[in-house]
């Protein structure tokens, strides 16, 4: 008796799907996911939300956009990110179903 055959992803896509969760495995980087998902944010908001300079906000932003997850359209003086990955709304409803999501008020940008 043979057994039910069962549905594989080829490795190289694996390689490629592990980079880019590594990339997303950090708490900063899931803040700001959160944030992008529901509105496009400027650096610095998406920095006063983490409480993290916006030169480490920005490093974290360049990480998530060269894995194809964000785009930035620059505005006046501000730079805007904006979720340019729809499967990353799926990967947050996981991570916030197991472990929760509170509605947030967002510190004033001094």
């Amino acid at each position: 008796m043979s057994s039910p055959s069962i549905r594989l992803t080829d490795l190289q896509s694996l390689s490629q799907a592990a980079e880019c969760l590594r990339t997303l495995a950090h708490p900063h980087r899931l803040r700001m996911l959160q944030m992008l998902l529901q509105r496009d944010f400027p650096v610095g908001e998406l920095a006063n939300a983490c409480e993290i300079p916006s030169a480490m906000a920005s490093e974290h932003l360049r990480l998530m956009q060269r894995c194809g997850f964000l785009i930035s359209e620059k505005s006046g003086r501000n730079v805007f990110y904006r979720v340019a990955d729809d499967h990353l709304a799926n990967i947050l409803k996981c991570v916030e179903s197991r472990f929760g999501v509170a509605e947030a008020t967002l510190p004033a940008i001094e």
